[in-house]
């Protein structure tokens, strides 16, 4: 079956699925507003895949987020605002348009020379669209998650040249957030605590992008490791044929470290 084919019996499956008189209850109480956390979920279960290898799973992953574009098409669809086909082609005409040098005339470009022209054709499809930018933060989606939307909102600031030129400065910054924290907790202030801890993982979240890290990928992978030692604790007692349970802290602390060195 030829790729075209595949992606019409995807978009008739669709269709029946959302059949007023034959279709899926389910599916048919869908709306935009209530499909758009199962398409971030399935995101993330897209990058869980690629971070464990799993590549089986990844061509899975893949396929229920490719899902999640074709229904929320149709479902504009029905309402007459767009279809699959005007997403596909408004996706080209914009690769197209933002590669200049692999479809147009600028080949050889560097990469600095890239990376402006892909910013600058962005501010002018923003133009025409007609929609006045307020911000040079104008852009950043608030649904992100909260790691992935400080970075973006700190790299747009960049631009215009609010940033520290070295990471040394930005340490700096960590380690007095932490200090502000600390007199929140001294002072017993829940809410000064919660605002403190904010500007400690936002100042966290800048010294992880001068260090050119992602800090969604680097909390990722350190909640990975938490995950696989705590697991090789639970072990670890099961083959004493025990569990975690009632557990002092001294004990709780000598299989954490057996675990690291497991």
């Amino acid at each position: 079956m030829s790729r075209g084919h595949v992606i019409e019996e995807m978009l008739t499956v669709m269709a029946r699925l959302r059949d007023p008189e034959h279709g899926c209850p389910w599916d048919l109480q869908q709306t935009f507003a209530s499909i758009a956390p199962y398409t971030i979920e399935e995101a993330f279960e897209v990058a869980d895949a690629i971070a464990a290898g799993d590549y089986e799973g990844l061509r899975d992953e893949l396929g229920d987020l490719l899902l999640q574009v074709i229904f929320h098409a149709q479902m504009a669809s029905e309402q007459g605002l767009f279809d699959f086909d005007a997403v596909t082609r408004g996706l080209i005409d914009k690769m197209v348009r933002r590669h200049p040098h692999v479809f147009g005339d600028r080949q050889g470009a560097s990469m600095a020379e890239i990376k402006d022209t892909w910013e600058a054709t962005k501010a002018a499809e923003h133009a025409a669209s007609g929609r006045a930018r307020e911000s040079q933060l104008d852009g950043v989606p608030a649904g992100l998650p909260a790691l992935q939307r400080a970075a973006k909102l700190q790299k747009k600031a960049s631009r215009v040249g609010f940033d520290w030129d070295q990471a040394a400065p930005v340490l700096a910054q960590v380690r007095a957030e932490l200090d502000e924290l600390e007199a929140a907790m001294a002072a017993a202030d829940p809410d000064a605590i919660t605002d403190e801890l904010g500007d400690v993982l936002f100042s966290v979240v800048n010294l992880s992008r001068h260090l050119r890290a992602d800090a969604e990928q680097a909390l990722r992978g350190a909640s990975h490791k938490f995950e696989r030692r705590f697991r090789h604790m639970e072990q670890i007692v099961a083959e004493q044929g025990a569990s975690l349970d009632g557990k002092a802290p001294a004990e709780l602390e000598a299989l954490w470290q057996e675990a690291k060195r497991r």
